[in-house]
């Protein structure tokens, strides 16, 4: 028997899954497979290593080149240590607004893409819409790169991408790329008294946080003017640190977690090559000190910048179907850079404010979730045939 919801039903169901990233979003993904199978779509799960987790993506209408890809993540931000005035879980309607986890960040696209599956299967499509919803992207948009390789290597190339971030639908055709890594300096234990024999993990973990410091410092400097994006130049922060056991002791241990967001005109990879750098050259002073110490890296995530395109297919779609044709920057992160990457002119469109994102009362107005809705309906009258 087939499943119908409303865009606003959708929500519901979708919210009431807490599919934070630390957990499994499985018990949404097979939710939204039997939604789909319902109305005679196939869809395909990708795992990650665990099996707890999955990204789905399906096609619907005919197998051939130029169709549309809806992306979004399934996963959310934890609402520990929030003070809600309502659950969470349970989407809850109050002064025209829709509260809950997820509603704007971004289960309210996923919802308003998903309640039309009934309609895009009965339009005669001269091409598809592919949808596509990943895990784990708060977290480093980890799921979507294995998903995107099989939607690439096993469909049809798609002409274009939307990823459905909240930007009260408006055109966003750009975006900072970043890497996350994971620093963990092994220093080597000794009095305070002694300290020239021993090596201070903290002290050398605070070393390389200064020349972040510095270097952001430089970038500033030297940002380009009118790039559309706040801040303009790349920045480097640090925002967890943990190390040491008593004041007299170097500290044995210390780790700290950082984040680079790259301006879109400059790599990612060079930007992780040059800290790797920094630290390599630390990491043999105090190596030559005790050479048990040492710098180990671990990268997060690695999400690359969404280039502005000149006359994209992606962009003109969404002109065309807005009636807008503004662009903005923003300087947070989506998988729209990854299927960029593998070919795929890709913007940013979806309904809601970033600046509900990730909030305690997090919401999605309904004049919002309607314009999504109207949004997705002109989608689907471009593609008839």
């Amino acid at each position: 028997m087939t499943q119908q919801y409303t865009a606003r039903e959708m929500l519901e169901r979708l919210v009431s899954f807490p599919t934070v990233s630390r957990d499994s979003n499985l018990p949404l993904i097979d939710f939204v497979a039997d939604y789909l199978e319902s109305h005679g779509v196939t869809s395909h799960r990708t795992f990650d290593e665990t099996g707890t987790k999955a990204s789905l993506h399906a096609l619907i209408g005919p197998e051939v080149e130029g169709g549309v890809v809806l992306s979004g993540h399934t996963d959310v931000v934890p609402t520990d240590g929030q003070e809600w005035t309502c659950d969470p879980w349970t989407l809850t309607e109050r002064d025209g607004k829709l509260f809950g986890r997820g509603t704007c960040d971004m289960k309210g696209f996923l919802a308003t893409a998903l309640a039309a599956v009934p309609q895009m299967v009965a339009a005669d499509l001269a091409q598809p819409i592919m949808l596509a919803l990943s895990y784990d992207e708060e977290v480093g948009c980890i799921g979507a790169p294995p998903m995107i390789d099989r939607m690439v290597a096993e469909l049809p190339m798609p002409r274009a991408c939307i990823v459905g971030e909240p930007s009260m639908m408006r055109l966003v055709d750009g975006h900072k790329g970043s890497v996350g890594l994971n620093i963990h300096v092994r220093g080597f234990e000794v009095h305070s008294s002694l300290v020239h024999t021993g090596v201070s993990a903290v002290m050398t973990a605070s070393r390389l946080i200064n020349w972040m410091y510095e270097t952001m410092q430089e970038n500033r400097a030297n940002a380009l003017p009118d790039t559309g994006f706040e801040p303009p130049w790349t920045t480097l922060h640090s925002g967890v640190i943990a190390g040491g056991t008593a004041h007299n002791i170097t500290a044995k241990d210390c780790t700290f977690v950082i984040d680079i967001r790259v301006a879109p005109h400059e790599s990612v990879d060079d930007w992780e090559k040059r800290f790797r750098e920094k630290a390599a050259e630390l990491e043999a002073e105090i190596q030559a000190i005790r050479p048990e110490a040492g710098i180990d890296i671990e990268r997060r995530g690695r999400v690359p910048g969404l280039r502005p395109e000149t006359d994209g297919a992606a962009a003109t779609l969404v002109r065309q179907l807005t009636g807008d044709n503004s662009s903005g920057k923003v300087s947070y992160g989506t998988e729209g850079g990854q299927f960029q990457e593998r070919g795929v002119s890709t913007v940013v469109c979806g309904p809601g404010s970033i600046e509900q994102a990730h909030q305690p009362d997090e919401f999605l107005s309904l004049d919002q979730l309607a314009e999504g809705e109207r949004f997705i309906a002109k989608l689907i009258d471009s593609l008839r045939r």
